[in-house]
């Protein structure tokens, strides 16, 4: 009798394929039905915490009132620190909710489901994780916290990012600038994803690529500062702009075991940002340009005089060359979170809401080490559990700066994919180890 074969035909294995992504997605949009029922029952059981949203209101009252001198639009936290962004976000909330807390926890409520989507949609793009770590996304306290009882202005600002991430990923380049853009113009800690973008940008396309899409995003800046830019700009930019702002050092989650006497010294401001900068040009070098011959001779490629005299043409400019579809979703991905991870570690101060700003960025960044998986969920627990101490303390900022310590130390070690879909079967040829 003939033996009959068991090995699958390309066809069958592909059908195969796309039923697990079919059923990955599914998973996916189950998550965004759970975590919805939950959300509103924390806003329906779980009391609201008054921290900012009275200054926020306050804020944009002045606003609404002719108020254009930034340094006299205050509330009962201090004097208005974001850009333009943040008083038009809150302007259009207090006119949806009239300034009340229920109806704005329901709001955001539904930012943290439309969040929550972007951010699944990343990651089944990517396609990094196994479907049941999905849920990871969904389980910080945290997080839920600071979307709909505390409804800090950093889950707009994140949101909009987290939509430039995908469009990014889909080599839309020109848009999601313009949408980054309007992240920062909400708040400034945006840019922490800024130098990555840009090593991205020079990878995905031509120097006048680059140049119109950075120009797209500083006109919006310009256009949503005008009112101030033309009354009062030197007290616009010094507020809105300002990068040498002193954290107080009780609100700390990350720098607790540094004495206050240090934490708030010049010193420590610029040793930070010098450890940031070397960090993300060690990553730039020897990890995100591995397979140009590093950072410099990248450099060196893209800044041709053939380059620089290239003019971009009106696909290119929409976001539709072709030639843009090379970079595969997951060096996209992996260098915007990595860079930003470098960022957070590196920053003098987090607060507590400030978790939002890489928390989604966790699973993935685990998973793209080479610790097992154990290892990976534990990281994940600890994390969340030195985010639900308050307030911090010594051991638990301590406990805290060294897993993320650890986080890094997985990356760096992590085996190097090549950039390009285009070359990845000949990329694997190659000895991934450093």
């Amino acid at each position: 009798m003939a033996r009959i074969s068991t090995i699958k035909k390309p066809s069958q294995r592909s059908d195969l394929l796309n039923n697990y992504r079919i059923s990955k997605s599914t998973f996916a949009f189950c998550l965004l039905i759970v975590d919805s029922i939950l959300v509103s029952l924390i806003i329906a059981y779980v009391p609201y915490t008054k921290i900012d949203w009275d200054a926020y209101m306050s804020q944009v009252s002045g606003f609404l009132q002719g108020e254009r001198n930034y340094s006299n639009l205050k509330g009962d936290t201090g004097p208005l620190v974001y850009p333009a962004g943040f008083l038009y976000v809150h302007t259009a909330i207090q006119f949806i909710t009239g300034g009340e807390v229920y109806p704005a926890q329901i709001l955001f409520g539904v930012l943290y489901i439309v969040n929550l989507g972007i951010i699944l949609h990343i990651y089944l793009k990517t396609d990094l994780l196994p479907w049941w770590a999905l849920t990871l996304l969904c389980l910080s306290k945290r997080v839920h916290s600071i979307f709909v009882l505390r409804l800090f202005n950093d889950c707009f600002a994140m949101t909009l990012l987290h939509a430039a991430v995908a469009l990014v990923l889909h080599k839309k380049w020109h848009l999601g600038l313009i949408i980054f853009s309007g992240a920062v113009s909400i708040k400034m800690n945006v840019l922490l994803y800024a130098p990555p973008l840009f090593l991205l940008m020079l990878k995905s396309m031509s120097i006048c690529g680059v140049i119109t899409s950075l120009a797209g995003a500083a006109l919006l800046q310009i256009l949503l500062g005008l009112p101030f830019l033309l009354s009062f700009p030197i007290e616009y930019i010094s507020g809105a702009f300002n990068l040498g702002r002193v954290f107080i050092h009780y609100w700390s989650v990350n720098f607790k075991f540094v004495l206050e006497e240090f934490f708030i010294s010049k010193e420590f401001a610029v040793s930070l940002l010098i450890i940031h900068l070397l960090l993300l040009a060690v990553f730039a070098h020897h990890v995100w340009c591995k397979y140009e011959g590093g950072l410099l001779n990248f450099l060196s490629s893209r800044f041709t005089l053939t380059n620089l005299s290239s003019l971009v043409s009106l696909n290119q400019f929409l976001g539709q060359n072709s030639s843009l579809q090379n970079i595969r979703s997951e060096h996209i991905a992996t260098t915007m979170f990595v860079g930003n991870f470098i960022g957070i570690i590196c920053a003098r101060s987090l607060h507590y809401q400030f978790y939002s700003w890489y928390f989604y960025t966790l699973p993935y960044l685990l998973w793209r080490t080479p610790f097992p998986t154990l290892l990976r969920l534990l990281l994940f627990v600890v994390v969340e559990v030195c985010w639900n101490i308050f307030p911090s303390n010594i051991y638990s900022s301590s406990l805290l700066f060294c897993t993320h310590l650890v986080i890094l130390w997985g990356l760096w070690i992590a085996p190097s994919e090549h950039p390009c879909q285009i070359r990845k079967n000949s990329a694997t040829s190659h000895n991934k180890t450093r």
